[in-house]
């Protein structure tokens, strides 16, 4: 942990957030299970209150101080990996204007951390017909909207090829133009992080150095 906890509630929720970290860099559990895991082997049995689960980006932080502290010889060299290969993805989709998003884009992502990339377009299906085009194989199934109120929009999942390596998990997560308007943000409030073509590929040029 990196800062002093001035009560016992910031130091359960301190205790959630390390543990919960751990699980994401060490089994590629997502934010959710891992926190209510995390809580449980803390708390046990006792009732989890609200105030003493982390919010993602106190997990966030803990899975960089994870990371460094125990994949500081190969997650960075991961973390490239998957930033070209999400380029390549995005380069192929250009025309659905696609965006990188999660632990690929915040620098956290590990061995089991997937592309996660949201798309925008006027028709999903021309997502899917371009897919099949390119004959590759995807599995159809809904994510929350960002915005937190609107309908759970369609997520299209596949696996890219690697040349002498096991393939990597793509999620495309499909919005319609318009959300791609004004500022887009997280239902804590924030801004969600996001990252257009240029953006990603300078992110690698400054880690190619």
């Amino acid at each position: 942990m990196s800062a002093p906890y001035q009560t016992e509630t910031e130091l359960l929720r301190a205790e959630i957030a390390a543990a919960a970290a751990r699980m994401i860099a060490e089994d590629g559990a997502d934010y959710g299970s891992a926190k209510r895991k995390a809580a449980r082997q803390i708390l046990g049995n006792n009732k989890i209150r609200g105030d003493v689960l982390p919010d993602n980006a106190q997990i966030e932080d803990e899975v960089r101080i994870y990371n460094e502290l125990f994949f500081a010889d190969t997650q960075p060299a991961r973390l490239l990996h998957l930033r070209q290969q999400a380029l390549r993805v995005m380069e192929e989709l250009a025309r659905f204007s696609p965006y990188l998003t999660g632990a690929v884009l915040n620098g956290t992502a590990g061995d089991h951390s997937d592309i996660h990339l949201q798309l925008f377009t006027p028709s999903a299906k021309d997502v899917e017909i371009y897919l099949l085009n390119k004959n590759t194989q995807f599995e159809v199934s809904e994510s929350p909207h960002f915005k937190g109120q609107h309908a759970p929009v369609e997520t299209l999942s596949f696996l890219l090829p690697q040349a002498g390596g096991p393939p990597e998990g793509v999620h495309l997560t499909l919005y319609d133009v318009d959300d791609l308007r004004g500022s887009v943000k997280t239902a804590a409030g924030k801004r969600l992080e996001r990252a257009d073509t240029e953006t990603v590929r300078r992110l690698i040029m400054e880690e190619s150095v």
